[in-house]
């Protein structure tokens, strides 16, 4: 029987986290490349630590002239994103650091897997297995735990960037433990925030200080209470922050960047991967699947696997899971799945509308869960597919 009283816990990182600055420069060369060409081929990873960035992988453009010269634009998208994200400390300043481009043209084993002669279908970037996930228990059909731990962090970096809390610097985590009864979540039992901060005379009770009132404004009415644990900077000082505090790299914070650990994972990351890569695109197809599983009201939680084979272009297969809160059969969601969403790789693309420039809004804050941009952005995010779903049941 699935319990229905505990305390379920997630954390989030901020963009100036050093894994999340590496996710951001990851994405925002995908970006660039995707802005030139909707088919770009990018697999993009970086490393930071203190004054460096080190950015590898392989791209590809059709026109061989174009890419060499994008190929000189990787160090100031770099340095953007650095900037961006607002760090001019000594030893990690997005004008004094060295950053070093080691991206390489694509391999032909792997472009003629995908997409090379004699390929009646486009075959998928990548074997693996992807999950997406959805559950009823807050209006953007997210687990809470990460749901609002992302929040937290995104309203602190406004705070910080709109000048309203300056003490503050871009280097941040959030964990949310949340109490649930009878299944739905009903109030947190402790929080931890750790957040750089740039006066180094500042004692916890001072960034407490700071931050509570925004908490607190993020936080669902009457989730915190006097039972509330507070852990507020508990090592201190945090003002050495970013990879100069602690080495980044792009994809290591695959669960903060999908459900919490409140679903499973393929272990596949998705900064700087473009989307013939199914560990990214087939992920967000999965989860905009059991999004709309959930919208439609045929489960109350949902969670749908997919796997495939590199240079393959179907799925391998299809598992849904309703967790006993199914109101049909889960059988017949995975034939409704498939009979409304065309689940090869060219297929997700296009019903998602994934080839542009709209990763490197992903890096932070969680790629699930955000509401869908007008220029196509979370498009995964929507729910338009309910009422295929529920006519195909």
């Amino acid at each position: 029987m699935t319990r229905r009283n505990y305390v379920f816990t997630s954390e989030s990182v901020s963009e100036g986290h050093p894994d999340k600055v590496c996710d951001r420069i990851s994405d925002a060369v995908l970006d660039a490349f995707l802005h030139e060409e909707p088919n770009a081929r990018v697999a993009c990873e970086t490393f930071a630590t203190t004054s460096r960035v080190i950015i590898g992988g392989e791209v590809g453009l059709t026109d061989q002239d174009r890419l060499r010269e994008y190929m000189g634009r990787i160090e100031d998208i770099a340095r953007d994103c650095v900037r961006d994200i607002g760090y001019e400390q000594d030893k990690f300043h997005w004008q004094t650091m060295q950053v070093s481009n080691y991206l390489h043209e694509q391999s032909d084993h792997i472009a003629r897997g995908v997409t090379g002669e004699g390929n009646r279908d486009e075959g998928a970037g990548d074997q693996g297995i992807m999950f997406g996930y959805a559950v009823n228990e807050t209006p953007e059909l997210m687990p809470a735990p990460i749901l609002y731990a992302h929040k937290i962090l995104r309203r602190l970096a406004g705070a910080r960037k709109s000048g309203h809390a300056p003490e503050l610097g871009p280097d941040a985590k959030s964990q949310l433990s949340v109490r649930y009864e009878n299944g739905k979540p009903v109030g947190v039992s402790s929080i931890v925030l750790s957040t750089q901060h740039l006066d180094a005379r500042l004692s916890s009770g001072d960034v407490r200080a700071i931050v509570e009132p925004y908490i607190r404004e993020t936080l669902p009415d009457g989730w915190l209470d006097d039972r509330t644990e507070w852990h507020v900077n508990p090592t201190g000082k945090f003002v050495i922050g970013g990879p100069d505090g602690d080495a980044g790299l792009t994809g290591r914070k695959i669960i903060v960047d999908t459900y919490g650990g409140a679903a499973p994972h393929g272990g596949g990351a998705f900064s700087g991967k473009d989307p013939s890569k199914v560990d990214r695109s087939a992920a967000y197809a999965a989860r905009y699947l059991a999004k709309n599983v959930v919208a439609a009201g045929l489960a109350g939680r949902c969670t749908l696997q997919l796997s495939y084979a590199i240079g393959v272009a179907r799925p391998l297969s299809i598992c849904a899971d309703t967790h006993g809160t199914g109101k049909v059969d889960e059988a017949g969601i995975e034939a409704a799945v498939a009979a409304c969403m065309d689940l090869t790789p060219r297929g997700i693309r296009e019903h998602l509308g994934l080839n542009r420039p709209i990763y490197q809004r992903t890096a932070a804050y969680g790629h699930f869960g955000r509401a869908p941009d007008e220029d196509g952005g979370f498009s995964w995010e929507r729910t338009d597919l309910a009422g295929a779903l529920r006519r195909a049941v």
